[in-house]
């Protein structure tokens, strides 16, 4: 792949020396002439790579030179690769411009991929885009399958996400979600943008764990500050696609202006970071903090780790926690309670649960959350028909195998449609439909442990995600609290709108907006305004 893209590049130039030379009254031609050239090239270049190949790869729709199948593919690429397996079957390739691009869309081949073959396919293939991120190379989610990825990853798990690190911090959460319901209750019965709060709540929790919020140091409260303001700003570039990806020839030229807005954004980021970390390491105590932060630090200090622990490698981290873990999460959140509205009697079945197991007048903490089971089925059945990753990050072999009795060449991107193995009718009855009582009635785990391939929300194998244990704890508590404290309508003249924009996270169109109305009486409102 190398050599050909050196190939291209050189005879982009050469066109573009050639173009110099034209005669003015050629001008006017200047632009369709470039374009049938580089065509040209590129077609020579692609014969070239076609040609040595002799592998059986999966069957696929037609596509064009150049481009392959880029023009033909849906903006709801989740809706409409399920759609391409109705007719190629469950794994079938494309190509977008020079990549080729296999697709799963079963559960049998997905575990194939994920766990019979994790070995091979332990790598994801990583964006230029991640490269000037701080979580690059050097966070858990690109990291290379290797020394360095096994250490970050028993680091991410082994100091701060197992349930008995996470215990640590539920003052935290405590607090968080407590001063989400005092913002909800003061701000009456006027509509609310629900993704934004929960975003908002959720960015605080997530700093309080990882530096706390209570510091004296009003310039780390600032840098804290100026850290909130540019997580948007990344999570909105990050998550476009440029034409390098599709043609790599292209990135020296940087024609969408990306790579220069993504480094402008990134070198800020490690900026306030670096700050942060600086201002970390000097303050008093330290030494004794359960903050994530601190025990990285602390991590790096003993230096006793086969693969040392860096810098770059406590950013990755941080940004690994905070790209990961809040959009998915707030974004889920958004999808449970708009499922919640269209179906207002399973919104009253886990009103009753909550009174049950809660009390009517009593406030939500943590230890109720197990006791849940409803509203645990209500969660997953939500996570089942909007997956938060409806592609999962993308794979790539680390040599040529085979797949559901494919060829699968070394490099290629491998997709598993997560969107459409949990909607198999062979597996879910009306699997289209809002169903929680399929998570209830079943002697079935559903658990999150990624060992049941009709149902993996947060992936599995040696890449599943690592912050299952706080996802878990953030959605459930944050919903318990939010449906027991208040009910929840649309705004009058307002219909729900279920529709997807797809990306890397499945987001819901619309911004779901919502009226509150508070259900518990005064005396227990006054906890959480005390």
């Amino acid at each position: 792949m190398v050599s050909e893209t050196i190939l291209a590049s050189s005879t982009l130039s050469s066109i573009t020396q050639a173009f110099a030379r034209l005669p003015a009254v050629a001008k006017p031609w200047n632009e369709v002439l470039v374009a049938v050239l580089l065509l040209v090239a590129s077609l020579v270049v692609l014969t070239k790579k076609w040609k040595g190949e002799k592998l059986r790869l999966p069957p696929g729709p037609r596509g064009l030179p150049l481009v392959g199948n880029l023009p033909f593919l849906d903006q709801n690429l989740h809706k409409h690769l399920a759609q391409l397996a109705r007719t190629f079957g469950p794994i079938f390739s494309l190509r977008l411009g020079r990549k080729l691009c296999i697709v799963v869309n079963s559960p049998s081949l997905a575990k194939e991929l994920l766990r019979d073959k994790d070995a091979i396919f332990a790598n994801h293939d990583v964006p230029s885009s991640a490269l000037v991120l701080p979580n690059g190379l050097h966070g858990i989610a690109w990291s290379p399958h290797g020394q360095q990825w096994r250490m970050l990853r028993k680091l991410a798990v082994g100091e701060m996400l197992n349930s008995t690190k996470l215990e640590v911090f539920s003052d935290v959460r405590r607090e968080e979600v407590r001063q989400m319901v005092r913002r909800v209750y003061h701000n009456g019965e006027a509509p609310l943008a629900i993704r934004e709060m929960l975003f908002a709540t959720l960015f605080d929790v997530l700093m309080g764990m990882l530096w706390g919020k209570t510091l004296d140091d009003a310039s780390l409260k600032e840098k804290g500050d100026e850290f909130r303001q540019v997580v948007p700003q990344i999570l909105g570039s990050f998550g476009k696609l440029g034409i390098s990806e599709l043609f790599p020839f292209l990135a020296p030229f940087d024609l969408q202006g990306l790579r220069r807005r993504r480094k402008k954004i990134a070198a800020r980021l490690h900026r306030i970071l670096d700050s942060i970390i600086d201002m970390k390491k000097a303050e008093p105590g330290m030494q004794e903090s359960k903050q994530f932060l601190s025990v990285l630090l602390r991590v790096q200090e003993k230096g006793d780790s086969t693969v040392p622990l860096t810098r770059n490698h406590i950013k990755g981290l941080i940004m690994d926690l905070v790209m990961a873990g809040m959009d998915t999460t707030a974004v889920t959140l958004e999808w449970v309670m708009a499922e919640l509205i269209k179906h207002p009697e399973t919104m009253v079945k886990i009103q009753e649960e909550l009174d049950q197991v809660v009390g009517a007048n009593n406030v939500v903490e943590e230890k109720h959350l197990s006791s849940l089971r409803y509203l645990s089925a209500v969660v997953k059945e939500a996570m089942r028909l909007h997956p938060a990753s409806p592609l999962m990050l993308p794979r790539t072999p680390s040599q040529t195998t085979t797949l559901g009795g494919y060829s699968v060449p070394k490099g290629t991107r491998v997709l598993v449609n997560m969107w459409a193995t949990v909607r198999d009718p062979d597996i879910w009855e009306k699997p289209n439909e809002f169903i929680p009582e399929r998570f209830t009635t079943s002697d079935r785990k559903w658990d999150f442990s990624g060992n049941d391939f009709d149902f993996f929300p947060f992936g599995s194998g040696r890449r599943i995600c690592p912050g299952i244990s706080m996802a878990d704890r953030m959605i459930m508590y944050g919903l318990a609290t939010l449906l027991h404290s208040f009910d929840w309508r649309l705004p009058e003249d307002t219909e729900l709108d279920l529709s997807e924009r797809f990306g890397i996270v499945l987001k819901k169109a619309e911004p779901l907006v919502l009226i509150p109305k508070p259900r518990l009486s005064e005396e227990t409102f006054s906890s959480f305004l005390s």
